[in-house]
Formats: C-alpha cells, sequence, structure tokens
C-alpha cells in the first residue's frame, strides 16, 4: 500500500497562485483579458485556450464546493447564500463571455488547422452546439431555473418521519422495507408516501414552473421544444431522439418480461394473494435485511480493499480523498438525498456525497461513486478543462461497471458465501428493475416536453401509461393509486438534471459488457476499462467504448443478449 497522497492544483499560469474568487469585479478583468487579446498564430489561439480551460477550471471548482457545502447541510443558510451568490452574482456575467470566447475561437482564421486534432475535434463540435443555442435572453432564465432547482433538494432534504419516536430521513425509514415483518413494511411504506403526499402539489407546482421556464429557453433558441434543445445543449452528437425511442422499445420487448417474471416469482416465493409495493426490497423468503458495512469508516476501509484487489492505483485515490477530507458518507438530517461524485477541475481530486446507511444498495452506491471518482482522477492531468468533462454515457460507463467489477472482492462485505451469494443476486436483480425504469423515466421526459402546456390531469394519465409500459403488472397497487401516479416525484433528474437519464440505462448495457469481458480474461478487461476512461472526452462515445472493448448499442439484440448474459448469472446463483 502506498502512503496517501495529499494533493495540490497545478501551478497557474494565467491567474496568480493567490486568486481567490470573492465578486464579480475581481473576475472581470480576468475575462477582458481573453475577450481583448489579440490572436495572431496557430500557438496564440492553443495558449488562448489553455488561458481559457485554467480559469473555466477556478469556476467550476467554485461551484463545485459552494455546492457540495450546501448540500451537506441544507439547513445552514449561509451555504445556501454562498452558493445563490454564485448563480446570480458570477453566472450571468459569465455566460455572455463564454458565448463571447465560443464565436472568438470559431472565427478564428487558425481554428481550420487544429479542429481536427485528437480532442479538439470534440470540443469543436461542442463549440458549435453551444453557438446555436446561446442567447443573451436566456441568462436570467437560467439563474431562476437553478433557483427553483435548489427548492427541491430543499423540500426533499426536509422530509423526515418519525418511527416508533425516532426521527429518520426518508433514506434511513426507506432501509426498513426489508424487513421481514409485513406489517411494519407497510406502515413504514406509508409514513414514507404519507411524508411525500404532504410536498405533492408544491413538487408538481414546481415541475410545472420549471417545464414553462425550460420550455421559454428553448423557444427563445429556436428550437420547437427543450428536448430538442437539450441534445443540443448536452453535446449528445453520437444519438438522437429516435435512438432513445429505439432504446424503450429494445427495454420493453427484452427485460420487461424478464422483470415481470422475476416480480411474479417472488410473490410466488412469498405465497401472497396480493403483492404489494411495500413487498418489494425485503427478502422472499424472510430472511432480515443484509447489512453490509457498519457506518462510513467501514464501507469506506472495505471498499479501499476491493479497488486494491482490482488495481492498487484506484485503491490510492480513494486513500488520497480519505486524507483530503473528499468525502460525506452518511446520512442525516438537512442532509440532501442522494449520492454524487463531484469532480473538483483544478485541484482533480473529487468529493464524494452520499446517504449511507448500512444496505447493499449503500454499498453498491458507493461502489458507484468510486469508480466515478477513479474517472476523476485519470483524467485530471488532461490538458484541457472540457476534456475532463466526458458525456454522461462515458461518465456512467466507469461508475456502473465498478459495480459489477468488484462482484468477486464482495466477500469483504460478506464473508459467508450464502449471504454473498444473496448480495449479488440482489445487485443482478437490479439491472432487471433498473433498466425499464431508466426508459420509463426518459419516455416521460420526452413526453413532457413535447406537451409543456400539458395540465396535471394529461401529466398524471400520461405517467401511468407510461408507467404501465414499463412496469410489472403482478403488484397490486389497489387503493394506493394515487402514489403510484405521483412516483415519479422521487426521482431528482426530472427536477434538477432533465434528460439526464438515459445515460444510465446506455451505460448499464456498456457496464454488463464490460464484466461479461472481464469474466473471460479479468487482468485484460480491467486495462481496457481504465483505457477508456483515461481518454476522457477526446473521443467519441462509440470510440471510448470500443477501447473499453465493448460497443454502444442498444438495439433489441443486443440487449437481448446481455440480459441473457444476466440470467446465466442470476441462475448460477
Amino acid at each position: 500500500m502506498n502512503t496517501p497522497s495529499i494533493l495540490s492544483r497545478p501551478e497557474r499560469h494565467f491567474l496568480t497562485n493567490d486568486f481567490t474568487l470573492t465578486d464579480w469585479a475581481g473576475l472581470e478583468p480576468l475575462f477582458r483579458d481573453l475577450a481583448d487579446r489579440s490572436i495572431g498564430s496557430v500557438q496564440d489561439l492553443k495558449q488562448w485556450m489553455a488561458d481559457r480551460s485554467e480559469l473555466e477550471s477556478l469556476l467550476e471548482e467554485e461551484m463545485g464546493w459552494r455546492y457540495i457545502r450546501m448540500t451537506c447541510d441544507t439547513s445552514n443558510a449561509s451555504h445556501a447564500e454562498a452558493f445563490n451568490f454564485f448563480v446570480t452574482e458570477i453566472e450571468p456575467n459569465v455566460a455572455p463571455f463564454n458565448d463571447a470566447f465560443n464565436r472568438k475561437y470559431y472565427d478564428s482564421p487558425y481554428r481550420a488547422e487544429i479542429s481536427q486534432e485528437p480532442g479538439i475535434n470534440i470540443l469543436d463540435k461542442g463549440i458549435e452546439g453551444q453557438l446555436k443555442i446561446y442567447r443573451d435572453q436566456n441568462i436570467p432564465l437560467f439563474t431562476e431555473i437553478q433557483q427553483k432547482q435548489q427548492q427541491f433538494s430543499a423540500i426533499a432534504g426536509a422530509m423526515t418521519v418519525t418511527l416508533d419516536g425516532q426521527e429518520l430521513t426518508l433514506q434511513q425509514a426507506s432501509t426498513r422495507l426489508q424487513e421481514p415483518d409485513r406489517e411494519l413494511r407497510e406502515r413504514v411504506w406509508h409514513l414514507i408516501q404519507n411524508r411525500r403526499a404532504k410536498d405533492r402539489d408544491a413538487l408538481n407546482n414546481l415541475y410545472t414552473e420549471l417545464i414553462q421556464l425550460r420550455h421559454q429557453v428553448a423557444v427563445n433558441a429556436g428550437f420547437d421544444n427543450f428536448r430538442d434543445y437539450m441534445f443540443v445543449s448536452m453535446g449528445r452528437h453520437d444519438y438522437t431522439p429516435a435512438d432513445c425511442f429505439t432504446f424503450h422499445e429494445a427495454v420493453a420487448s427484452a427485460v420487461v418480461p424478464l422483470e415481470r417474471q422475476m416480480v411474479a416469482d417472488r410473490k410466488a416465493t412469498m405465497g401472497l394473494d396480493a403483492l404489494k409495493p411495500w413487498d418489494l426490497t425485503v427478502d422472499p423468503v424472510g430472511r432480515p435485511a443484509q447489512i453490509a458495512f457498519n457506518g462510513g469508516e467501514d464501507l469506506l476501509a472495505k471498499t479501499i480493499d476491493t479497488f486494491e484487489a482490482l488495481k492498487p492505483e484506484m485503491a490510492d485515490y480513494l486513500r488520497t480523498m480519505k486524507v483530503m477530507g473528499h468525502l460525506d458518507l452518511e446520512s442525516r438530517k438537512g442532509k440532501a438525498p442522494g449520492g454524487y461524485n463531484y469532480p473538483l477541475d483544478e485541484i482533480g481530486v473529487p468529493f464524494i456525497f452520499m446517504n449511507a446507511t448500512s444496505t447493499v444498495r449503500d454499498m453498491v452506491t458507493m461502489l458507484h461513486e468510486g469508480g466515478h471518482a477513479v474517472h476523476s482522477f485519470v483524467t485530471r492531468t488532461l490538458p484541457l478543462n472540457t476534456f475532463k468533462h466526458t458525456p454522461s454515457e462515458v461518465a456512467e460507463l466507469a461508475s456502473m461497471s465498478m459495480e459489477l467489477l468488484s462482484l468477486d472482492q464482495w466477500y469483504r462485505f460478506f464473508p459467508d458465501p450464502t449471504e454473498r451469494r444473496r448480495a449479488k443476486r440482489e445487485h443482478l436483480e437490479q439491472i432487471l428493475e433498473t433498466l425499464p425504469w431508466v426508459a420509463c423515466i426518459d419516455a416521460f421526459q420526452h413526453w413532457v416536453y413535447e406537451n409543456p402546456n400539458h395540465n396535471l390531469a394529461e401529466r398524471e394519465a400520461n405517467w401511468l401509461r407510461i408507467y404501465q409500459q414499463f412496469s410489472p403488472d403482478v403488484v397490486d397497487w389497489t387503493g394506493i393509486e394515487d402514489v403510484r401516479a405521483h412516483i415519479w416525484q422521487k426521482q431528482l433528474h426530472l427536477f434538477e438534471v432533465p434528460f439526464y437519464y438515459i445515460e444510465y440505462g446506455m451505460a448499464q448495457l456498456g457496464a454488463v459488457a464490460v464484466w461479461r469481458n472481464y469474466k473471460q480474461n479479468p487482468e485484460l478487461a480491467i486495462d481496457q476499462y481504465l483505457a477508456a476512461l483515461r481518454l476522457g472526452y477526446t473521443a467519441s462515445i462509440g470510440e471510448i467504448y470500443e477501447a473499453a472493448g465493448i460497443k454502444f448499442d442498444f438495439g433489441a439484440d443486443y440487449i437481448k443478449s446481455l440480459m441473457a448474459f444476466v440470467q446465466a448469472e442470476l441462475d448460477e446463483l
């Protein structure tokens, strides 16, 4: 084991090493320098791009820390104020300069000499897309959208329930849905849903406001709808909305029947006349919930050992994060829901945030975010900031592959072979659950933004129509139909990162393919995995997947072949 490194940001060249962001007045001269600088050669253009990258890294890391602090403690007014200051005072001033910089690059007579270089060819496409969508009148709309997105975190982060005299976050309470006592599970499930219902109207109204604001952004930029705008904004050069519909149809035909059979088997095993939503995560033969670790320190230690066995350098990355304090793992009141790995662009050492209790799912979340962290480390020395920002289809490949690559190491969390098989089976079954849910959420978003003026009744009806296509019809919702009609509200992506979700499905397919390769040749598969991650965003999605030894493909035949592999692995367990 290597001694953990405490890393520092690289030497600055454009900014002074002691520069800190306080207000726009201190930043503006740097932006003016880039805007006014004369570019008289290819070398001048490349230096200008490097200086712009350095400034972007500073800003993105500053934004990152403000977001991290706010989500770690949503009750801290000063953290929220600092985040809002950046959103309202810094970003609106930056946006016009970014557009001017994009135009300066795009119009440069020296652009043609570098636009086909590896990496810059990808950047070039991205800038062309940003020029297409930029409008000055959208700047205040973006500010309003970000503030409303923050409202979702505040609403969700404040949700708690009281169970047997103890106040629990919804994440903590949801672990009780794995209890063998069915009456307890039903009581907990209703507690959670009743708490969500208190904010149902507020979330419906918030989502309506976000839809209208986003639609206006799209119309201002000359698009028919926000979906088409987002495909350009997110740089989706490698696939189209029609490909998403192909994905939906393939999942419906190749995965949903497997999930429905799996749920039917659960009902039969449990001997139930009616399988209810509170019966879906408990062990079907009545064993108590598995405890994968004991607290955040234990979770981290076992994850480090797991990474060490796969590739020692990956364990060293987590050790560095530990000694640098770039981890906040345990659930507590006032903490925003969910989990993330936030890249910090200047220093290159990311931050992992999650709400760990003790479940298998929490263990998998840590492995998932650890995969993202590895990605951040292996791209930290790429020369331009934009090269480090991979599309989500690649970012999620890094994380979801790690979940499966680590399977042989799960004895560290579950020494007992029977418990280990149970945990593995649960995880593989979740693949059969995840793909339909991803397709469902993505299809819902397509409908929402293709029909931005819908009313709440239409939203509910179309959610139920789409949900029925992708959900197991074995589950009995009698008497609790109102919960099913609003279950989409738990999905933070709809509120905070619209259209960022189908990537999980595409990456899940890629991760299964990486794992299939690993089963055949572990060392080669790990090397290919890391080689793909090291590319950052200097190649297309297809090229990055090819470097990983897999295909970027979401047709029915390919999905069926991958699901057959998963099913075979399940059968072995």
